[in-house]
């Protein structure tokens, strides 16, 4: 059973929450649960010393990145955090954010975010107790192995920000969590937010049926059978996978390009198949996968996956919702969502704020975050919840045996 924590240990610092450019949203929501959470909160200790500063109206850090003509920048706090235990909320990945450079109005890319990152703990000067890092997708995370003369990019990341003194990294579905291994003496959580993704999966999909005979789980590669075992595993149903048949005799922008995908898996015939992927970047190699699987006669097809880049635009996905080869995507808010994804009724999302909200109110107490990671339980007595009602609320709780 999953236990709760025990919120009357001291906290390791006053709770502070810088939001870097482009995390304003997502860094508002967490804030607001915090608040809620430990206003209501009933404790002997709040008027104690040793939880000072413990309710505030906000926790979010006053903190500007002010850029020069030239493009250059820097950051300034506005407020003390000495002694705080300090969470930095960063999306790398997040290109809505501009800036002006000679005149020109310029997109931020994920160097110039992480060089932001950068000057937020060199202004800290050390002083907080503790700086611990939420980006929830990795920083150049798919460099995260060498092939011939290439830079190891990820694991020097991870390495820089643990010599300038980050204690803990948070990341979500990594694309190859292997990759903390260049960290070992630092605290690295890769997270999976199975959880919220099929909560919004269920919620937004009508007449969806989880069981062997009707859903079948897709891993579009085998990269990613680790996490789509998971899923079907959690969910009962039936797995399938693709695999991508590369052409080894040449190389197309930097890569081996795809010849094939082979499919491998029982048959998907009258079957709703959900295909599960860390990312969504241009979305090509995710909607040929849909179109095999409608070839071989799928019901539906559905795409989940924790990050939707879309850098390829949104066109391709309205086409294949007009010719009937997907039905719905998914993805979280951990990134930057255009505006206009809401504006097409084939996307959805799923709110990762409230969970980010727990974690970060778990480590401030010092408290093991062991039960919020595995959320095999959780997730099957929701699912035992919308099969009984047809849907998922935020406050069920399974029955007691």
């Amino acid at each position: 059973m999953r236990s709760e924590p025990n919120y009357n240990t001291i906290p390791v610092g006053q709770l502070g929450i810088i939001a870097l450019p482009g995390c304003e949203e997502l860094a508002n929501k967490i804030d607001n649960y915090l608040i809620r959470w430990r206003f209501q909160r009933n404790s002997e200790h709040k008027d104690t010393l040793a939880f000072a500063g413990y309710e505030k109206s906000t926790y979010l850090i006053n903190m500007d990145f002010p850029r020069f003509g030239t493009g250059e920048g820097k950051a300034a706090l506005n407020q003390t955090v000495r002694g705080y235990d300090i969470y930095i909320l960063c999306d790398v990945f997040n290109y809505g954010v501009t800036y002006k450079m000679y005149g020109m109005t310029v997109p931020m890319s994920p160097d110039e975010h992480f060089a932001n990152l950068k000057r937020a703990i060199s202004a800290i000067e050390g002083k907080a107790k503790r700086v611990s890092v939420i980006m929830p997708m990795l920083y150049e995370g798919r460099q995260h192995k060498r092939s011939s003369r290439e830079s190891l990019d990820c694991a020097m990341m991870l390495q820089e920000l643990h010599n300038m003194g980050v204690e803990n990294f948070i990341t979500f579905d990594a694309h190859d969590p292997r990759v903390m291994n260049a960290i070992p003496l630092c605290g690295f959580e890769s997270i999976s937010p199975a959880y919220q993704m099929i909560k919004a999966a269920v919620n937004n999909v009508d007449n969806l049926k989880i069981n062997k005979d009707n859903i079948m789980i897709i891993s579009p590669d085998e990269g990613g059978m680790s996490r789509c075992i998971y899923y079907s595993t959690v969910l009962g149903v039936e797995l399938g996978m693709f695999y991508k048949r590369r052409d080894f005799s040449r190389i197309v922008d930097g890569r081996n390009p795809i010849i094939a995908h082979e499919f491998l898996g029982d048959n998907v015939e009258g079957k709703d198949v959900i295909i599960i992927d860390d990312m969504i970047a241009s979305g090509e190699s995710m909607l040929d996968v849909a179109r095999q699987l409608k070839a071989r006669k799928a019901r539906r097809v559905y795409c989940l996956a924790t990050f939707g880049l879309f850098t390829a635009g949104l066109d391709i996905f309205d086409q294949a919702k007009a010719e009937g080869t997907i039905e719905k995507v998914i993805t979280t808010n951990l990134t930057y969502q255009d505006p206009e994804l809401f504006n097409h009724d084939w996307y959805e999302s799923a709110d990762l704020s409230k969970y980010i909200a727990t974690l970060i109110d778990h480590l401030n107490h010092n408290a093991s975050i062991s039960s919020l990671l595995d959320q095999s339980e959780r997730i099957q007595s929701r699912i035992q919840e919308y099969k009984e009602f047809g849907t998922i609320s935020d406050n069920y709780k399974a029955p007691t045996v």
